[in-house]
């Protein structure tokens, strides 16, 4: 075991319970419900998807690890990835093409496609929009900087069984931090990987972390992970504009969530200490 797992284990075993069980997952099933929430849509990958998020009107975040092919190990091409703002139900807000995606030097894929502890705080991609998506259509969210234990998250996705449509869980906690890394009691699933976790700030949410990794269900309810991202999303705006050649290195990818159920991808992964 790594230091990093005994890190990551050690956090598992000592997270007690917060006051108040996370709410379940609210369906966004009208364009009404979508208000305000238009920034966040689908990572469409050819065979499968993720979710993802804009913080700019030509930038979107997702996991790193969406953005590899597992059956080649090697990356996507751009141009075979397409981001659906607000998508439901097989029309999007705005749909864009991919025209550049750039990841962390640190990030390394897995051949068997899952997600490491010591790889969470690195699991960040940034794309660029091949066309920038107006502010009317969707608003960028900002980065927040300040995780506290025991804080109120939210966390808005897509995945598998509701593929169609954005799912809300309003309210989850912040169960606690390693350097680089957040424990959340958040409800995700397989399609979730990349899916903004939001804290509220003022009247406006911004994005905590992202969603990267399932640890299993303890007694009390789910665990999933993500990173911290000032630093991170620093270091990705850095490099999409030094315009860094390859933008992403070749290397063994993580399974997608299949569109229609298949097994040849799947999102947000299981963790393993």
């Amino acid at each position: 075991m790594t230091g990093w797992w005994r890190h990551i284990a050690a956090l598992l075993l000592a997270l007690a319970p917060l006051p108040g069980a996370a709410q379940e997952l609210q369906p966004m099933e009208d364009r009404g419900d979508l208000l305000g929430w238009e920034a966040v849509g689908r990572v469409d990958l050819g065979d499968g998807f993720c979710t993802g998020v804009l913080i700019a009107s030509d930038l979107v975040l997702t996991a790193a690890h969406c953005v590899y092919d597992r059956a080649t190990g090697r990356a996507i091409p751009p141009r075979a990835i397409a981001f659906r703002a607000g998508y439901m139900n097989g029309s999007a807000i705005a749909e864009r093409g991919i025209d550049r995606i750039v990841t962390l030097p640190d990030y390394s894929p897995r051949a068997d496609g899952m997600i490491r502890g010591d790889m969470i705080r690195h699991d960040v991609a940034l794309m660029r929009l091949d066309r920038p998506i107006s502010s009317s259509e969707a608003d960028p969210f900002r980065i927040h900087v300040d995780p506290r234990p025991g804080e109120s998250v939210s966390v808005v996705s897509y995945g598998r069984g509701r593929a169609e449509t954005l799912s809300w869980e309003r309210d989850c906690k912040v169960l606690g931090e390693v350097p680089g890394l957040l424990a959340f009691d958040c409800n995700v699933t397989f399609g979730s990987s990349g899916a903004p976790v939001f804290v509220r700030y003022g009247t406006r949410s911004r994005i905590l972390s992202l969603v990267s990794s399932m640890g299993p269900v303890a007694e009390d309810g789910p665990r999933s992970f993500g990173m911290q991202l000032p630093e991170a999303v620093t270091a990705l705006k850095a490099r999409m504009r030094a315009g860094d050649a390859p933008a992403l290195r070749v290397g063994e990818g993580a399974r997608r969530i299949t569109v229609g159920g298949g097994r040849s991808g799947t999102g947000a992964k299981f963790v393993r200490p």
